[in-house]
């Protein structure tokens, strides 16, 4: 088929509903009523000649022919990003769509730097759409490598082939207890006894007991994908769990949140920027790039 312009419009919605999960959760995101959503996804199909989803009471659910077209519209959009970019690069303007993947609660480190690399960014051109993706770790990688996402920045324990990766910063988690359990007032010589007792929160990205090995209690009784998860568990005062210090500092100056023998239960994750070999060419992408460096 020859692809025109409503084509890529029909395909950018199709990869949104997909990302979203669903027409409904779709919405929002599009700006546009389900009834008009589901429209242009019949219309997708019909141009295509495949049923690309099946959708109904038994909830959203792509077909074999929906996951191949799904990968093929993130390649093909990726492509059309690049030209823009390149022409654009050509004429010394950026322009596109700055995609960037994060894991959550990077906002509260100082360290970070995606907000001052935006403004430079912006200031820059004004030829420029932004977007930022929240995802769990593996997600961010992930979104990079399919083209969702122009660049990447979290964490990652097994690299994947076809991406570059650079340090930024190393973030620092300590073991803490809420207010009510019983580590969180207890005399410093009694919490040695009381840990082994104590239910830790596993973490299901990165942050797990193979990767610290610290010989704690951990029941599988409260489990967390995200450091927000993890803080409402420790919030609770029935468990305890690792998290950044720089997240974990709001509750520790409010009082509710106690760091249990920081000298001994901390570890460091690198923070990476995480980009594609395939963008190394990319006007748009190499300024991202730089500008988030630079904010370091």
């Amino acid at each position: 088929m020859q692809v025109q312009d409503v084509d890529l419009r029909l395909l950018r919605i199709f990869v949104t509903i997909v990302e979203c999960g669903g027409l409904s959760a779709a919405e929002s995101r599009l700006n546009i009523g389900r009834s008009t959503i589901s429209t242009h996804l019949s219309d997708l199909e019909i141009r295509l000649g495949l049923k690309l989803c099946k959708r109904g009471r038994s909830g959203f659910e792509l077909t074999d022919a929906g996951r191949i077209t799904y990968q093929a519209s993130l390649e093909l959009l990726q492509q059309c990003e690049t030209f823009a970019s390149t022409v654009a690069g050509s004429k010394h303007q950026l322009s596109g769509r700055v995609t960037i993947a994060i894991i959550d609660t990077l906002v509260s480190d100082p360290r970070c730097g995606v907000a001052q690399a935006i403004a430079r960014l912006k200031a820059r051109s004004s030829n420029l759409q932004f977007e930022i993706y929240v995802c769990e770790a593996r997600e961010v990688e992930t979104s990079v490598a399919n083209g969702r996402s122009l660049v990447g920045i979290g964490v990652s324990r097994h690299q994947i082939r076809g991406l570059d990766y650079v340090p930024l910063h190393n973030e620092t988690n300590y073991l803490y207890c809420g207010k009510g359990h019983p580590l969180f007032d207890c005399e410093a010589n009694k919490i040695s006894e009381l840990l082994p007792q104590a239910e830790v929160i596993t973490s299901n990205y990165l942050r797990d007991k193979d990767s610290r090995n610290d010989g704690l209690n951990y029941q599988n009784s409260a489990s967390a994908y995200h450091d927000e998860g993890i803080a409402h568990l420790i919030l609770s005062g029935q468990f305890i769990g690792y998290l950044p210090e720089h997240y974990a500092s709001y509750w520790v100056d409010k009082g509710l949140f106690r760091a249990i023998m920081p000298e001994k239960y901390c570890y460091q994750i690198p923070v990476m920027l995480i980009t594609s070999k395939s963008n190394s060419t990319s006007p748009l992408a190499q300024a991202t790039i730089n500008e988030i460096r630079n904010s370091h």
